[in-house]
């Protein structure tokens, strides 16, 4: 990634020498290699939505992002359900070039439990079987012993009935934490990201986004932003680009497809001439989502500079903007060639869901499809 930019700034450089650079960093008719590095810029804290203010005598929880204690016996473990609840958690991310598990998993028994080590871990699975239940079912509660944290109980009559209800609703569990995971990073960014990404999506797209305030390099073009950490190594990206809605063909894979590949042509070329990046065809698959209470479509898969070596992964939203008949991409990129790419493509992959279109709703947590019900901390 590094080598994009390097690029990038010789040209900057001549245009500079040629006297056609823009001072004020707007947009210049100049090659659209240009970049300019922009002081880093930090946000103001963001209004919080109602409900998520901190109990203030509650410690904070600990664990890294996208760590899940369990909770369950030596025996249940290893039996169907164990095997059930592990093999939900331990499920390949999508998306990435190789194989990274969705989380890591620790477990613990229900004596170890009451250790207060393990009861502000931020992820928590339970296991409650006992025959006053009719059928199994799932409930959860936040910020039970600890500051923010997601507990999830498993309820059910019995071990087999409870391991089927767990293979069944495999990817309801798992998205559930990955949301939860996301909302925190949601916080995070409403705490703090980066002023200048922010002003240049108002000035060139009329839109707002939270980056990680890292995100601090930027390039220009036409209905086109591109900010990127530029490290060298671990590299977060994220695009902005938008073109006119037509009809509802507009959101299918081939559509896609040509369009991404045609604005990073354009926007992103490579080290080398005649280099720029473009789409792994074979490894993407899209989807449709909610976002904001609205349509999106939802595009995962591979990237690669043509004439080059380097590549990752990348997610994109693409939401329509009702107010001007448009369609708004957001896209999330990595470039980390010798390191894992999970947290990093999933810190970025929240700040898409920041996004707000004109005359949008401010940004709230990610709505869950589960009922809250308030499980109160056993007593010690």
């Amino acid at each position: 990634m590094r080598r994009f930019f390097v690029c990038a700034a010789a040209c900057l450089v001549a245009l500079c020498m040629a006297g056609c650079a823009d001072k004020d960093n707007k947009e210049v008719a100049a090659p659209k290699s240009a970049a300019k590095v922009e002081k880093t810029q930090k946000s103001a804290k963001a209004p919080a939505p109602k409900g998520k203010k901190k109990t203030l005598l509650m410690p904070n929880a600990s664990g890294l992002p996208y760590e899940m204690l369990v909770v369950m016996g030596d025996d249940q473990w290893e039996r169907p359900l164990g095997r059930a609840v592990y093999n939900v958690l331990d499920t390949d991310v999508p998306g990435l070039p190789q194989s990274e598990r969705s989380f890591r998993i620790t477990r613990v028994a229900p004596s170890g439990f009451n250790s207060n080590m393990f009861r502000i871990m931020r992820n928590v699975i339970k296991v409650d079987i006992q025959n006053i239940y009719t059928q199994p079912k799932l409930k959860f509660a936040r910020n039970v012993y600890a500051y923010p944290q997601m507990v999830m109980t498993l309820q059910a009559p019995d071990e087999a009935s409870l391991a089927k209800y767990v293979e069944d609703n495999a990817q309801s569990i798992l998205d559930f934490f990955t949301k939860a995971e996301m909302n925190r990073e949601i916080e995070n960014l409403r705490e703090e990201h980066n002023l200048e990404v922010s002003r240049l999506a108002k000035e060139i797209l009329d839109v707002d986004v939270w980056v990680p305030w890292t995100v601090n390099k930027f390039k220009q073009g036409k209905d086109f932003l591109w900010a990127s950490t530029n490290t060298g190594k671990k590299d977060m990206s994220i695009v902005l680009y938008s073109y006119p809605y037509t009809d509802k063909n507009t959101f299918t894979l081939e559509y896609f497809l040509n369009k991404r590949d045609s604005v990073m042509k354009v926007n992103i070329p490579g080290a080398f001439e005649g280099s720029y990046m473009s789409t792994q065809r074979d490894f993407v698959y899209v989807e449709d989502a909610t976002v904001q209470g609205k349509y999106a479509q939802v595009a995962r898969g591979l990237w690669r500079v043509k004439g080059d070596r380097m590549g990752g992964p990348f997610v994109s939203h693409s939401r329509v903007d009702e107010v001007n008949g448009r369609v708004i991409v957001a896209e999330a990129f990595i470039y980390a060639p010798e390191s894992l790419k999970r947290d990093l493509m999933r810190r970025m992959e929240a700040a898409l869901y920041t996004l707000q279109l004109p005359q949008a709703d401010k940004v709230n947590s990610l709505a869950y499809d589960l009922e809250e019900i308030v499980i109160e901390p056993e007593a010690k």
